[in-house]
């Protein structure tokens, strides 16, 4: 993953607020303060749902102090206690006493009865789960409809052709490709087995690589899952790189040296669903790495360019700067697709083909698929700063063939 050039315009933001309600307390604060900090839930939606109908939920909160959440998000469980969140939960979100709001991704449910709650995750990485209620599912129903009068016949018309039904979930844009291989993020990270966290090929140093104007150090502590999503949390790290940079502990998330060693493949179809960071220096990825080469990626995204994905073929030469203001921007979900076609790349957004490179990665290629979360140190782009985590939000990787 190299880095190229762009233009910086403003970061985006957004900020609200609502009334209080009730509140939860933080655990443990600074020494010697005269009070606790408290997290007060002032709203919480959806208030019911119906069942096949996707819904977002939406949490407002405020608290009696400033400080950041690692993880702000709504939770689901049904009467067996089974986790059913709400996907797409917030990371380092500023809660303030004027509020903030978290919207996160959309699901749906069948028809029952749920307990519903807002819950936040420390920096120390405790949860906190605030007051629940009861979330009611109704079953679909469709409305009658109302008996009218026989009417004279008419001539016949011409039978239209049927409208192609909508891709089944899941379904690759791609025609004729099987889901072959992926990470739900459903369970705890299987290292070593399915994942490698601490080294790559692609570092110079494996753990880091000072080269590439990147701050990491890379730490599997830094990728945790939740609720069906990886979070990949950067913080600063007590390492400190060659060129005298202080590091970032950061994840990464790459099949080599894993026992599986699993590799995509000319002809594979690849798609993740991220949410994009907001942090200054982030500087996310989803890329392919293989013999000091062979790199693909699949999309390269900072923040300070918040409407823009780079698309790249570092193999055969293919570069594209995708600007699209509504379905990119920091702290959006968005699914990003690769297919490794042997005489064009083609990369999708939501779903939808934006480019094709034309020169393709040849009939025998074959490459380590890589996820992670960078920290640039500002050659090309800001430089993250300060100590706040900066993080970055996976709901899925898969390989279709």
């Amino acid at each position: 993953m190299r880095p190229t050039p762009l233009a910086t315009p403003a970061r985006l933001g957004v900020l609200a607020g609502a009334a209080a309600l009730v509140g939860v307390p933080l655990a443990a604060g600074p020494a010697g303060a005269a009070t606790a900090t408290t997290v007060v839930q002032d709203r919480l939606a959806p208030a019911g749902m119906t069942a096949g109908s996707a819904s977002t939920a939406s949490l407002t909160l405020h608290a009696n102090r400033c400080f950041t959440a690692k993880t702000v998000g709504v939770g689901i469980r049904d009467a067996a206690g089974a986790n059913l969140d709400f996907p797409g939960s917030a990371s380092n979100v500023r809660i303030c006493s004027g509020g903030v709001t978290v919207t996160t991704g959309a699901r749906t449910l069948p028809a029952g009865t749920y307990t519903q709650f807002g819950f936040w995750q420390d920096t120390a990485g405790g949860w906190h789960n605030l007051p629940s209620r009861t979330l009611t599912v109704a079953g679909a129903t469709t409305a009658p409809t109302t008996p009218t009068a026989p009417t004279t016949p008419t001539a016949p018309t011409t039978p239209t052709t049927p409208t192609a039904p909508d891709p089944a979930p899941g379904q690759a844009p791609v025609p004729g490709k099987s889901l072959t291989w992926s990470e739900e993020f459903s369970g705890p990270i299987a290292w070593g087995g399915k994942w490698t966290g601490d080294r790559s090929s692609a570092y110079r140093y494996g753990s880091h690589n000072p080269d590439d104007n990147k701050l990491d150090w890379l730490a599997p502590s830094a990728v945790t899952v939740s609720g069906g999503v990886a979070t990949f949390t950067a913080t600063p790290s007590a390492h400190t790189l060659e060129n005298g940079k202080q590091a970032w502990d950061t994840g990464l998330l790459t099949t080599e040296y894993s026992k599986d060693g699993f590799q995509v493949r000319t002809g594979d179809y690849i798609e993740a669903r991220v949410k994009l960071p907001a942090g200054t220096g982030a500087w996310p990825a989803l890329w392919t790495w293989k013999d000091g080469n062979n790199e693909i990626d699949s999309f390269e995204y900072h923040p300070d360019n918040p409407n823009l994905l780079e698309l790249s073929n570092r193999i055969r030469s293919g570069l594209k700067y995708h600007t699209d203001a509504n379905a990119i921007a920091p702290d959006r979900w968005v699914t990003v697709g690769t297919y490794y076609g042997a005489d064009s790349v083609d990369w999708y957004v939501n779903g939808a083909k934006v480019f094709s490179d034309g020169t393709g990665v040849g009939a025998n290629w074959s490459a380590y698929p890589i996820l992670n979360l960078s920290l640039s140190a500002g050659q090309y782009h800001p430089a993250a700063s300060g100590s706040a985590p900066v993080s970055f939000s996976a709901d899925y990787l898969r390989v279709y063939r």
